[in-house]
């Protein structure tokens, strides 16, 4: 049973910790530093009860969910739980790919592509090609964090870089992401050293990343009357808090009109995804669509640069949905940008991030021949300790 208040995901924590033992410390094993690319997660199959289930972690989560558990929980088990998840399940079937959730494919083609350019670029270091160690880790349902972190110590990475890839920081994703890390390391007899990105919301290589990627669509399907920036919403209360997401949000949506060169008039920053009665940050994605499609606007095309991979969020709600409602409300013409996914200049930027957040630890580790030697001086300490 969970610890009281903590939710199915610190028992599920601790459940895969236990299946996950620590690899055996060995003297001459080369040391090797390791990055876990963190998103946040999709259920195993569009099902209801894999959404169910998925939905129980990721609603349990304080974080997410900032309403005291004594209020929270009955709500949620008793009522949520039991009607969401057949809904949702619906969704997810609508973008559902035959190899799976198109966010952890999305997710392990950038694993694979960032591995490589990654590895060509501690390469020209003088470092082996396969010093840094690339592994995914989902904040909610699989591959969870905890399996990810576990097979870059089995590599031998003994230095973790977290990079949770969510380029405006809030606490409802970001720290969460960081909370289930350190979480399982204090369950580790030998924790790594640790490091991590709180976020990437302005830096130049995202940005720039983001308008190549918009202009190469613009390229081949011309451009619209107005560019709507959609990020996901969050509880307005959080940006009374103190949260800086809806400020980074803002930066990002500036930056990136001034990289495509566009005019005030020419853009809007909007929020998606609103969830209960509450008030959330605005305006609404889709109230927005809706006002526009009945003001006469002919085109607009809707990007979302809080997404770095195409999920339920961008495929089914505002590529569905969204342009449903438009359409329907006297809209003409709808296009739907593609996230960042595996587009050659995101994988460039964000290996450039990774990079520069390693620095430090890009040293030429020991050779062969001062691994053997340890491993023969350890072997001699032990035979004298065993006379």
């Amino acid at each position: 049973m969970a610890r009281k208040g903590r939710g199915p995901g610190w028992a599920r924590l601790r459940f895969v910790a236990r299946l996950l033992p620590e690899p055996d410390y060995q003297h001459d094993r080369q040391a090797r530093v390791g990055v876990l690319l963190i998103n946040l997660g999709t259920p195993d199959a569009p099902t209801t009860s894999a959404v169910r289930r998925f939905l129980a972690e990721f609603l349990a989560d304080r974080r997410v969910v900032e309403i005291p558990q004594v209020f929270w929980r009955p709500l949620l088990h008793g009522i949520v739980l039991r009607i969401r998840p057949g809904r949702s399940a619906k969704k997810y079937a609508m973008i559902w790919k035959s190899e799976g959730s198109p966010l952890l494919l999305h997710s392990q083609k950038q694993r694979t592509l960032v591995s490589g350019y990654l590895g060509q670029k501690v390469k020209e270091r003088g470092l082996p090609a396969d010093f840094a160690a690339v592994e995914i880790g989902m904040r909610y349902g699989n591959p969870a964090i905890a399996a990810g972190i576990a097979k870059l110590k089995a590599a031998g990475c003994d230095r973790i870089l977290v990079a949770p890839l969510f380029p405006q920081y809030s606490s409802a994703a970001t720290a969460s992401a960081l909370d289930a890390t350190y979480s399982y390391a204090t369950r580790l007899r030998r924790m790594p050293a640790l490091r991590s990105i709180d976020g990437f919301h302005d830096d130049p290589r995202y940005i720039g990343a983001l308008g190549k990627n918009v202009n190469d669509y613009w390229v081949r399907n011309g451009r619209p009357d107005v560019l709507l920036m959609s990020f996901h919403g969050l509880p307005r209360r959080s940006l009374d808090l103190g949260d800086p997401y809806h400020c980074h949000c803002q930066k990002t949506a500036r930056l990136l009109a001034t990289e495509l060169g566009l005019e005030a008039k020419q853009y809007l920053v909007t929020f998606q995804s609103r969830f209960g009665a509450a008030e959330w940050l605005k305006p609404y994605t889709v109230d927005t669509l809706v006002r526009l499609a009945k003001e006469g606007v002919g085109r607009v095309d809707v990007v979302c640069p809080g997404f770095v991979a195409d999920c339920l969020e961008t495929l089914e709600e505002i590529g569905i949905w969204c342009k449903q409602r438009f359409l329907r409300a006297g809209g003409r013409e709808f296009h739907v940008i593609p996230c960042l996914n595996e587009h050659p200049a995101w994988i460039s930027a964000l290996v450039e991030v990774l990079i520069a957040n390693l620095e430090g630890w890009l040293a030429p580790p020991p050779d062969l021949a001062a691994r053997e030697l340890t491993k023969m001086r350890a072997k001699d300490m032990q035979m004298k300790s065993d006379r």
